[in-house]
């Protein structure tokens, strides 16, 4: 398998000055997935916004872990009910018209 595509999690870990641990904790959780090639430690690069997205609440509003579990499935939830609100304006629309 390549690894064109992947982030090794040291260079993670270097970057935004977290540790090991964290990625497993979030892997552990199911918040990210790691994937092991050739006995190294990877993160896929589409993961990366997500990934940012966490280790920000983590380190600038020092929310834990299962919080972050809370708060990223209420994004989810809230990105749903958008959606659906949207697509009821448009078929309200229909009708108005």
């Amino acid at each position: 398998m390549s690894t064109e595509n992947f982030i090794p999690l040291n260079t993670l870990c270097t970057h935004y000055k977290v540790t090991l641990s964290f990625f497993y904790n979030l892997n552990e959780n199911g918040l990210i997935d790691i994937e092991e090639i050739e006995h190294t430690q990877y993160i896929h690069q589409d993961s990366l916004h997500e990934i940012e997205k966490i280790i920000r609440m983590h380190q600038d509003l020092e929310v834990n872990i299962e919080g972050i579990d809370v708060v990223l499935n209420l994004l989810q939830k809230i990105d749903a009910l958008k959606t659906e609100l949207q697509a009821v304006r448009n078929r309200l629309r229909l009708y108005e018209n």
